[in-house]
């Protein structure tokens, strides 16, 4: 039978990319008759995948930076005033989020490392946190709120950086940038229901129990109860999977072969040192890690003070956390539309440079500007640049890595230097600097202006690579090797490899 979605087998370096085409990759001399698949059946597969996988870990996401970022929405509703502590302790309850997150982002690799234990692994990080943020609500002091803090991004280290990594255990390289930005847009449409949801309660009647209180358990207990559905339906990997056939099983079995040249289950493991040692010392495994680092610096201050930084506007803090919501929609829609649009074009780089032009922008009229109205439009422009661009960032990462441990390591090194750019970014919004922020606003914009320099830069290293590449497999058809010998995986930088630009 036919092979669908082969196009990425094509060695022309000129060819014209299409995702949703199929090749005949019998009649480019690829693949053994073994290793065929009828379109429909990988479709029906796919899509399969798609409808349990996707919004299980969107979801489990989406508690996760609601967990995560609404200490900014608790603020506004007078933690600070109930406990009695001033600005620079509120600076550290931001600050202490992400040295256990830096400290513990390894743990990525644990997806790959702890078969057939993943499940347990994931549950455990989900109870962990969700727990956390729960008892958040019953701290009497900052000492108490720190220590949860810490607990709360211990255990989110260990889900949310790794599951890029995971999706590529079942996605092939063209599949899985619109899945990475469906799972990543869960950030944003976070941050919308944050400030409906703080809207809604911080609006209500005094009750017997604070506000801010209140948000902390309405927001953190159902992380407690996702665990229990995480332990059930998470997969470790697609031909394993509870809810495939056994006929769709060997169809992911082919699918992971055609990846990497092993099935799925022989994929989790021991990583191979040797490629991570290889990956540490490719130049594209190292600026990826920069451009997260730069746009973190504004994806992490963003959502925790926005709804203070809509206040000094002049809208009083009930309107405040309802304002904060629209900026974050359009950018949970952008999310999924540029990184569907990166995929059908294979164009990420440029992607990314004008998602950070555009949010360089938003900070530039928040920086200069004094009218609200025209302040407001840049924090939409803000928000609709930061977020998209990271949920491009980071499979374009796992793009352009040839093996799962080199993408294991490149994920690695990606959360592990680019969450060091939280510390800086929570860290530029003193209470001195209002109503403008000057110096915060300044310098995310400088960071994004930044991010796309790095993203040219890395897209015409990358092109030059693939030119190499060409090279590389011209002279196999010049000297008639069968591209076949070796079992080598098309993405383990095999015959007709090519980076994603």
């Amino acid at each position: 039978m036919s092979v669908s979605n082969g196009e990425d087998q094509k060695p022309t370096l000129e060819r014209q990319e299409d995702a949703v085409g199929s090749y005949d990759e019998k009649t480019l001399g690829l693949e053994p008759d073994g290793l065929y698949i009828d379109p429909v059946v990988e479709k029906r597969v796919r899509n399969k995948i798609d409808r349990v996988l996707i919004p299980l870990v969107m979801g489990l996401y989406l508690v996760a930076f609601l967990d995560r970022s609404n200490i900014g929405n608790a603020e506004t509703a007078g933690m600070s005033k109930d406990l009695g502590f001033d600005d620079s302790h509120y600076q550290w309850l931001l600050t202490i989020f992400y040295i256990p997150y830096i400290l513990f982002e390894w743990a990525a690799l644990m997806w790959k490392a702890v078969p057939p234990t993943a499940v347990v692994w994931a549950t455990c990080c989900i109870l962990v946190w969700g727990l956390a943020s729960t008892l958040q609500a019953a701290a009497f002091n900052w000492s108490g709120l720190m220590a949860c803090r810490f607990f709360l991004a211990m255990a989110e280290a260990g889900y949310g950086p790794g599951v890029p990594y995971l999706l590529s255990f079942f996605y092939k390289r063209h599949e899985l940038g619109f899945r990475c930005g469906i799972f990543l847009s869960a950030a944003p449409l976070a941050t919308t229901f944050a400030g409906a949801l703080a809207y809604g309660i911080t609006s209500g009647h005094p009750a017997h129990i604070a506000n801010w209180r209140l948000l902390f358990i309405v927001e953190g207990v159902p992380s407690v109860l996702l665990a229990l559905v995480a332990y059930f339906c998470m997969p470790d990997s697609a031909d394993t999977a509870r809810f495939l056939t056994e006929e769709e099983k060997k169809v992911a079995k082919i699918r992971a072969i055609q990846q990497t040249g092993s099935e799925g289950t022989e994929r989790i493991g021991r990583p191979n040192f040797k490629d991570i040692l290889m990956s540490l010392k490719d130049i594209k495994t190292w600026i990826p890690p920069l451009m997260y680092f730069s746009c973190n610096v504004s994806f992490s201050s963003l959502p925790v003070f926005l709804p203070t930084i809509l206040q000094n506007m002049g809208f009083t803090a009930i309107n405040a956390q309802g304002l904060s919501a629209p900026p974050y929609f359009l950018s949970f829609m952008i999310c999924i539309l540029t990184t569907w649009i990166a995929d059908k074009t294979r164009q990420r780089g440029l992607m990314i440079i004008g998602l950070s032009l555009v949010a360089g922008v938003g900070y530039i009229l928040l920086l200069a500007c004094k009218s609200v109205a025209v302040r407001y439009f840049g924090v939409f422009l803000a928000a609709a640049g930061v977020f998209p661009a990271i949920s491009n960032i980071l499979p374009w990462t796992i793009n352009n890595q040839g093996s799962d441990s080199k993408r294991g390591a490149g994920i690695a090194l990606l959360n592990i230097v680019g969450q060091c750019g939280p510390l800086l970014g929570t860290r530029m919004f003193p209470t001195t600097d209002a109503p403008y922020y000057i110096m915060g606003m300044g310098v995310c914009a400088g960071f994004m202006f930044f991010n796309a320099l790095l993203a040219l830069i890395l897209r015409t290293y990358l092109d030059w690579e693939n030119r190499k590449f060409e090279k590389n497999d011209e002279a196999m058809r010049q000297a008639g090797t069968d591209p076949t010998i070796g079992s080598v995986g098309l993405e383990n930088e095999g015959y007709g490899f090519r980076n994603v630009l």
